[in-house]
């Protein structure tokens, strides 16, 4: 068994995807271990740490990597499998923006009324408990989260020599926040550029769909991450599997229109593994699947689309990549 483990130096966090050199080679069939900073990089540590004073745009949401997998060309699919998500602190925070959010004006949704409060929430982590806690700002009242951590940002880089921030979420992947991103999940990519460049970034301790405040439990995180390469097989849009589902993505906007990405991506899909017609495969979806949203607040939104593998019969997904990396990292864990 290849480890390899990486913890960044301040200078060597990406804020894009794309243009950048690898910061390490690795090949199929690797374990990397990973360290991941926090969305805000570390600097807001108090509730006094407004991230408007502590931290300079547009380094927000740093991502570690890239990392070029060998042999990865243009035309394949990267398979990533989350083996360990586990915050890195006993500590993690959350926030309002002015002009950030789901429930605020934005620059694009202009509003004559005054922009929401910036303010930070500051949660205890308690891993042996396994729980966040919250604590309201503006009484004594405090309750236990159980943690549920999973990354909010992972991707390749762009075709075409594009460079996208790491907080825009596409085709690429990029900050789509679902947070179905988490360990025992495996993440399909399709690869844009040789050796396919991939990052991994904005660790959650616990998320809602849609993330409808702008931030989650924002959390640096240790991870741990199998590497497989599905040579010949093409990825439209980041896809997902996990031991119950087949789940697909989209993230653009208006909303509806990442919805429409991610249904159609899943129906496409589910027609490819079993050989139903595109209307066939449009019924089952629409009876049997469901849609979690990923977020509502980027400078696109994400929508997921999720499908139960039990209704799809006998299926071989990505030559039954999810499995064998759910074997190796059984291996690794032993």
């Amino acid at each position: 068994m290849n480890v390899v483990s990486f913890r960044p130096k301040p200078e060597e966090l990406s804020y894009t995807f794309g243009g950048r050199p690898p910061v390490a080679k690795v090949r199929p069939g690797t374990i990397l271990e990973l360290y991941t900073e926090d969305c805000f990089g570390g600097r807001v540590q108090t509730v006094d740490d407004l991230p408007s004073q502590v931290c300079e745009f547009p380094y927000l949401n740093p991502v570690t990597g890239p990392f070029h997998v060998e042999g990865a060309e243009p035309g394949d699919t990267l398979a990533l499998h989350f083996v360990s998500i586990t915050p890195a602190r006993d500590w993690a925070v959350s926030t309002t923006f002015p002009h950030f959010g789901a429930l605020t004006a934005t620059h694009t949704t202009a509003m004559l009324h005054p922009p929401l409060e910036e303010r930070v929430w500051r949660y205890d982590i308690d891993l042996e408990r396994n729980v966040a806690v919250y604590h309201a700002r503006n009484s004594d009242f405090t309750v236990d989260l159980p943690l549920d951590p999973m990354h909010g940002t992972v991707g390749v880089a762009p075709a075409a020599n594009e460079t996208r921030m790491s907080i825009t979420p596409d085709a690429h992947g990029g900050n789509m926040d679902t947070p179905e991103l988490r360990a025992g999940v495996t993440v399909y990519l399709g690869v844009n550029v040789e050796g396919g460049l991939f990052a991994i970034g904005d660790g959650h301790g616990l998320q809602g769909h849609g993330e409808v405040c702008g931030t989650a439990i924002e959390s640096a995180m240790n991870t741990v991450v199998a590497v497989e390469l599905i040579k010949g097989v093409a990825t439209p849009w980041p896809r997902l599997e996990d031991d119950g589902h087949l789940m697909s993505t989209g993230s653009a906007r208006p909303l509806e229109d990442a919805y429409r990405i991610s249904q159609h991506d899943l129906v496409t899909w589910t027609s490819e593994l079993t050989g139903l017609d595109t209307l066939d495969a449009y019924q089952l979806v629409s009876q049997a699947g469901q849609a979690p949203v990923g977020n509502v607040c980027d400078t696109n939104y994400t929508m997921v689309a999720k499908l139960p593998k039990a209704h799809l019969g006998k299926i071989a997904v990505y030559e039954d990549a999810h499995a064998r990396l759910r074997a190796l990292a059984s291996a690794y864990t032993s």
